[in-house]
């Protein structure tokens, strides 16, 4: 079914006052996309019209995935809101597999909903799904992503991320100079925000493991610091301002420390642990070369890190409790920005394919490289939740854009602003419930 993969190009506008104005979308997916249908979902309640039109965030999420192929609306032979009137011939005849119906019910007159949702397969004639879950006006959207990632997984056998969230950096020219700001979307672009602006730098956005925080680097008062932000409340606190670099926050897994480059004035650049609640460091590595972008495997054992000790930049690890650092990255003369994905079996790297930046995933069992994306400049590649799927930065029309991949690299987006340069993209981890 999902087989035979060659170039599938689906464009979509949105017109939106974002920071992804005018997202276009351009999905790489499968030559035989899976059919489903996502039928208009029906309303229930004493106001006028539906808040949302709850199938459209469904069959966007499907449909930019890259694996399915919605049908329009105006092919449907039935429109159907409740799984008692599905007709599984109509269906099948259309050469449909699978099929959803659903509806919004409002409680009463007041702003509390329930979004019910049913998943059918059509030639087994069975539902799959049956689902209720309660919204209001502001969370109605989170609701039909969620409702999405579930479809996603009955019918993939892959946790779906459509309620995932990304961090990016963008960088506007204006008269006085540039406006950097950290912003933070839902992960197709919407209900975008800035959690910081500033004429002064911003880089390096890292989520902390329970998505409720941000540590980021910046350059306010013409010096690097580390600063952690909370973004509910956006109460943020500075934790390194150590004399020359401040550097490459990322979170442990618990959420307790932070690992940093620090130094730059006395010495090169190297890797330390900070423990937030205390501001204690503790030096990992003491090379005389520039050692710089650790990250966490996801157990806590270990620390990844970009390190030219060999001559050019390669990956290394180092156990967390410290110890002598041992090469992992032996293809090319070039491998960078290394990232783990979540469920520790392949780590993403830029690679020099060439000449060109590109990201590439290498399989840690296999030590096999694979490279992804096929850009000139591409760079600061982030592993989706589900480990499936990769972010990262590219050029395009001399901006930055945005771009993911999958991680067997066969089905790509491009998402482009007309917004400047959009940069150094994170994916959010998986909410905690």
């Amino acid at each position: 079914m999902l087989k035979n993969f060659t170039r599938l190009l689906i464009i979509l506008i949105f017109a939106t006052t974002t920071a992804f104005a005018e997202l276009v979308i351009d999905v790489q997916g499968v030559s035989q996309p899976t059919p489903v249908a996502i039928v208009p979902f029906g309303f229930e309640g004493s106001l006028p019209g539906i808040p949302l039109d709850i199938s459209a965030v469904i069959k966007g999420d499907l449909l930019r995935s890259g694996r399915f192929a919605p049908m329009a609306e105006s092919d449907m032979l039935q429109k159907p809101t409740d799984g008692a009137d599905v007709d599984f011939d109509d269906w099948s005849v259309l050469g449909v597999e699978a099929v959803v119906v659903g509806k919004l019910m409002q409680q009463g007159g007041s702003d509390a909903y329930t979004l019910q949702f049913q998943l059918f397969d059509t030639f087994r004639r069975k539902q799959l799904i049956g689902f209720r879950m309660p919204a209001t006006r502001t969370t109605v959207r989170a609701a039909a992503h969620r409702a999405a990632d579930m479809i996603y997984e009955e019918l993939t056998g892959i946790k779906g991320v459509f309620g995932t969230k990304l961090a990016y950096i963008t960088a506007e020219q204006q008269a006085d100079g540039r406006l950097y700001s950290l912003m933070v979307s839902d992960q197709d672009g919407e209900n975008d925000r800035p959690i910081l602006e500033s004429k002064d730098p911003i880089m390096s956005p890292a989520w902390s493991p329970d998505s409720r925080q941000l540590a980021y680097v910046s350059f306010e008062g013409s010096k690097s610091s580390i600063f952690i932000q909370t973004l509910r409340s956006g109460n943020r606190f500075q934790v390194s301002n150590k004399p020359g670099i401040n550097g490459a926050p990322a979170f442990s897994p618990d959420g307790r420390k932070l690992l940093i480059t620090l130094g730059g004035i006395n010495g090169n650049p190297d890797i330390y642990v900070l423990d937030i609640a205390s501001r204690q460091t503790k030096r990992l590595t003491t090379h005389r070369a520039i050692d710089t972008e650790g990250t966490w495997s996801p157990d806590g054992q270990y620390i990844y890190f970009t390190s030219d000790r060999s001559g050019g930049p390669q990956v290394y690890r180092v156990l967390a409790s410290g110890g002598s650092p041992e090469r992992v990255t032996f293809e090319g003369s070039y491998n960078a920005r290394p990232r783990l994905s979540p469920d520790g079996t392949r780590l993403a790297v830029v690679h020099n394919d060439r000449g060109n930046y590109r990201i590439a995933v290498m399989n840690l069992e296999r030590k096999a490289l694979l490279v992804l994306s096929s850009g000139r400049q591409d760079e600061s590649p982030s592993f989706a939740p589900n480990s499936d799927i990769l972010i990262y930065a590219t050029r395009q029309g001399g901006d930055g854009v945005l771009a993911t991949v999958s991680a067997d690299g066969l089905i790509r987006q491009k998402m482009a602003s007309g917004r400047g340069d959009i940069r150094e993209p994170v994916w959010s981890p998986f909410e905690r419930f």
